[in-house]
Formats: structure tokens, sequence, C-alpha cells
């Protein structure tokens, strides 16, 4: 299974930008997708994330800008982004994991986003 992530790109502050996720192949129910960033010089960090029940978790610094959702039927995951700020710069990289049988942790090759202020 391979993830493909789309969507970055440069963007004005206060600007929006919709990122995507599609997997090829065939995932699994129970599973969760999640959204990461990686900012130059910074570490990983989790976005956001969404079971394939609906269940939903943002970081802090993203709530009540960022929407994530996913669409099981397309094995697709969507990660809405408003009131952008140049603080939000960074690669975007999504992630499926499952921890039951069949487990799994698939990254997807990242996607860049850039908030000029």
């Amino acid at each position: 299974v391979q993830l493909q992530a789309s969507g970055g790109g440069l963007v004005q502050a206060g600007g929006s930008l919709r990122l995507s996720c599609v997997a090829s192949g065939r995932t699994f129910s129970g599973d969760i997708w999640r959204w990461y960033r990686q900012a130059a010089g910074k570490q990983r960090e989790l976005v956001a994330g969404v079971t394939s029940g609906g269940t939903i978790n943002y970081a802090d610094s993203v709530k009540g800008r960022f929407t994530i959702s996913r669409d099981n039927a397309k094995n697709t995951m969507y990660l809405e982004m408003n009131s952008l700020k140049p603080e939000d710069t960074a690669v975007y990289y999504c992630n499926a994991q499952r921890l039951y049988i069949p487990q799994y942790s698939y990254w997807g090759q990242g996607t860049k986003v850039t908030v000029s202020s």
C-alpha cells in the first residue's frame, strides 16, 4: 500500500489549503489515519487524526482552524486548513496505522505548505 499526499503550496497568511492523502491498495477498518508536519529544523509533530469510525483529534495549535476528514470508500483523507499562519509552514505527511492484525503503518511522501506573512 502506498499513500500519496497532495495539495500543498504557497499561500498568504489567512489563506486556505486543502490537503489530500490517497491510499492505493487495501486498508482495513479499525485503523487511524493522521496528518503530521515537520518544519525545518524541528521534530515531526502530530497535527490531527481520524479513526475509521470517525473519532477525531487535533493538536491544540490547529484547533478551530483545521478540519480533518476521511472517505473510507475512496481510501482518502483530507485536511482542510483555514486561517493559515506562517508557523504552519512545514512539510505535511500522512500516515495510516493499524495496531491490530493485520498491522501496518504506511507513510506518504509529504507535501510542502508554505505560508507567507
